[in-house]
C-alpha cells in the first residue's frame, strides 16, 4: 500500500533569524532579510527530513506544491511527485492555506510541512485536527508543539508511519506570538488551535514553556557565579532567554531578551547583533558564549537564536560555551537530552556528549547534549 505524503515548504521561513529581524512574517520582512544577506534554508532542512525516507521511495507518493514549496526538493531526491497546487510568486501565507486544503482533497495520509509558527497557523487554519501533520523546524519562532525536534527527527517519525510501526496520534497546540511586540523584547503568545501529530516523544518537541523563571534566588546565584568567573580580557556573547537576562540584570546592563548582546569587562559593547556582526568581532579578543535552553524543549541552538550560526559556534569552540539553567528547568525535560539543531549535522555531532551546566553558585551538573537515536 502506498503512503500518500503531503508536503508544503514555506521557502522564506527563518529568513529573519540570522539577520536579527526575529521573524519572517510578511513579504516586506522577507525582502528585507534577503537584502541584508539572509540565505533561505527551509528547503535544505526539508531535504534532511526527506533523506530519512530514501530507502522507502517505492512506498511513498509525494503530493505537493510547485517550485520551492515542495516540488523541487521532492523531485531532486527522486520521489514520485505530484503537484496539486500552483503557488503565486513570491509565495504568500494564502498559498500555504490553499495548498493544505488541496492536499485534503487528495486524501493524503499526513502533511509534512516546513516553516515556523506562522506556517503552523496557516496549516491549522486549513486542516484543523482533521489529518495528522508534522512540522520540520525551519522558522525563527518555534513555540508550537507540532514540530519535530530536528529535521532529521521529522523524517524518522514519517519513516515509522511508512513502515507500519504503532505511533499514537495526539493533539498538540499551535502557538504564535506578535512579531511586532517580539522585536521590542515582549513575548505575547497566543493559542490558535490544535492539530494532530504523531506522538513519538523522542522526536516531537513540547510546547515552549512561557513566562519568567519564578525561582529568583537560584537565578541570582547563577548570575553571581557566572559574573565571578568572567575574565576582563575576554568578551562574552550573551544569548537570549530569561536565565541569561538575569546575568545581564545583575551586571546592571541593558539586555535584549530575545536577541544577542556582546559584553566585556562588565560593559555592554553592542546590542541585538546579527550573525555577521558577531563573526566580525571574533578575532579581536578571546570570546566565550553564554546560553540557556528553551524551557520544555531543551534546545540550546536552533530556536530563537539563529544569530548563533554554525560558523560562529565552530570558531568559539565547545570548550568556550557556558550553558546556564536552573535544575527545575532541566528536571522538566524528564531525562530528555539538550538539543543542538545548528543546521550543520557534523557540528551537531561534534557538540553531542555530556556538557557542563551551571545551575547555581559553584554548582554544576553534567547533562547530555544531543540525541543518540538520531545518529
Amino acid at each position: 500500500m502506498q503512503f500518500k505524503l503531503g508536503l508544503i515548504i514555506n521557502p522564506v521561513a527563518g529568513l529573519g533569524g540570522s539577520v536579527a529581524l526575529k521573524g519572517s512574517d510578511g513579504e516586506q520582512t522577507a525582502e528585507q532579510a534577503l537584502a541584508l544577506g539572509a540565505t533561505p534554508k527551509a528547503n535544505a532542512r526539508t531535504r534532511l527530513a526527506l533523506e530519512q525516507l530514501l530507502a522507502y521511495q517505492s512506498q511513498i507518493d509525494v503530493f505537493t506544491v510547485n517550485g520551492e514549496m515542495g516540488e523541487n526538493i521532492a523531485k531532486a531526491l527522486g520521489f514520485n511527485t505530484q503537484v496539486v497546487y500552483q503557488s503565486a510568486q513570491p509565495t504568500r501565507a494564502q498559498d500555504t492555506e490553499a495548498a493544505a486544503r488541496k492536499l485534503l482533497e487528495h486524501n493524503v495520509d499526513m502533511i509534512l510541512f516546513a516553516g515556523g509558527d506562522g506556517t503552523a497557523r496557516n496549516i491549522c487554519a486549513a486542516v484543523d485536527d482533521s489529518i495528522p501533520v508534522l512540522g520540520v523546524p525551519a522558522g525563527c519562532k518555534i513555540h508550537s508543539g507540532v514540530y519535530a525536534i530536528t529535521p532529521k527527527a521529522a523524517g524518522r517519525v514519517v519513516e515509522m508511519l511508512v513502515t507500519g510501526e504503532l505511533v499514537t496520534l495526539s493533539d498538540a497546540d499551535v502557538m504564535d506570538i506578535d512579531e511586532a511586540a517580539f522585536r521590542q523584547g515582549t513575548v505575547r503568545a497566543k493559542r490558535y488551535g490544535e492539530m494532530q501529530v504523531p506522538c513519538e516523544l523522542r522526536y516531537v518537541q513540547s510546547v515552549k514553556n512561557g513566562g519568567k523563571e519564578t525561582n529568583e534566588l537560584v537565578l541570582a546565584d547563577i548570575a553571581a557565579y557566572v559574573i565571578s568567573e568572567m575574565d576582563e580580557q575576554t568578551q562574552y556573547i550573551m544569548g537570549s532567554g530569561s536565565t541569561v537576562a538575569a546575568i545581564m540584570e545583575e551586571l546592571g546592563l541593558e539586555n535584549t531578551l530575545l536577541g544577542v548582546d556582546l559584553i566585556q569587562d562588565h560593559e555592554l559593547l553592542e546590542q541585538d547583533m546579527t550573525a555577521q556582526q558577531l563573526l566580525s568581532r571574533l578575532n579581536e579578543v578571546p570570546t566565550k558564549l553564554v546560553i540557556t535552553l528553551i524551557g520544555g524543549q531543551g534546545h540550546i541552538f536552533g530556536r530563537g537564536n539563529q544569530q548563533l550560526g554554525p560558523e560562529l559556534i565552530k570558531k568559539i569552540g565547545k570548550e568556550n560555551i557556558i550553558v546556564v539553567a536552573t535544575k527545575t528547568k532541566l528536571q522538566a525535560l524528564n531525562g530528555r537530552p539538550l538539543i543542538a539543531d545548528t543546521g550543520d549535522e557534523q557540528l551537531d555531532k561534534a557538540l553531542s556528549g555530556y556538557i557542563n551546566v551551571v545551575t547555581g553558585f559553584n554548582d554544576h551538573i553534567m547533562y547530555a547534549l544531543g540525541h543518540p537515536d538520531l545518529n
